[in-house]
């Protein structure tokens, strides 16, 4: 049986709680991974026993992959931090489509792709991911480009490679599209990171939002996904009971 492995995103649970106090409650509850934290607190969720699941990988989530006059910088950031995620066991970094600012959707993916070639070697040579991350365009991120997964899959079939994958955001993509569970049968081979919130307000997997965790959990556990489901939102009253109760709701198995 498939179990899911879950991932606390660090910031906003550290805006209430010390570094030291969401580390080790994290360890005690049984995440596997803290994620998306500064690079000084790495090795205490080392210490803890617990990996670093993914970590940002380039500036700027506006001002991304889809202008061509951020390639150089993109490549530089991208390459150094493959070199340090692999030096620190890090499986996957984030990479942003950045906002449209007038872009057609062909013109903003040929743009993603022909900056993720510049990486997609190193990445493979390295054994790191780089997950282009579909976040909302409706709400949270307005103009972003790559708010759908057809355009994400369609960017990770152009790149082709087992190292360009998708950060599949169930709370936005909630928000964009809906049909989750469809979605993600159908298209989890693209798909190397996932990250949760309750829709609508982005706070806790509770029973005030609209997204019914446990059968999206199960279907992410069916395909046989063995990476890590991060829990991305601020919590609404104490940070530990909600990573507490966020655990127990995401708990399944296949």
């Amino acid at each position: 049986m498939t179990a899911i492995r879950q991932s606390l995103c660090f910031g906003a649970f550290a805006r209430s709680k010390s570094p030291e106090e969401i580390i080790a409650a994290a360890a005690e509850i049984g995440y596997a991974s803290i994620e998306m934290l500064p690079q000084e607190h790495w090795q205490a969720v080392r210490d803890a026993g617990m990996d670093i699941a993914i970590v940002v990988g380039h500036a700027s989530l506006p001002d991304g992959l889809n202008n061509r006059k951020n390639h150089d910088r993109i490549e530089a950031e991208l390459r150094q931090n493959i070199d340090l995620a692999v030096d620190h066991g890090i499986p996957s970094l984030i990479t942003f489509s950045g906002n449209r600012e007038g872009r057609s959707e062909e013109e903003g993916l040929d743009n993603c792709v022909e900056g993720l070639l510049r990486v997609k070697g190193y990445a493979e040579q390295q054994g790191i991911n780089l997950c282009m991350e579909l976040l909302n365009s409706k709400v949270n991120h307005p103009d972003y480009q790559c708010d759908r997964t057809p355009w994400g899959v369609e960017l990770c079939k152009a790149v082709d490679s087992p190292r360009v994958k998708l950060l599949y955001d169930i709370y936005h993509m909630q928000i964009m599209e809906g049909d989750l569970i469809r979605t993600i049968e159908e298209h989890h081979q693209w798909i190397a990171h996932y990250h949760t919130a309750g829709n609508p307000g982005r706070k806790d997997l509770d029973e005030e939002q609209e997204i019914f965790y446990p059968p999206v959990m199960r279907a992410i556990a069916r395909c046989g996904y063995c990476g890590f489901v991060g829990h991305e939102y601020s919590p609404k009253a104490d940070a530990i009971e909600s990573m507490r109760a966020s655990f127990d709701t995401c708990n399944v198995q296949a």
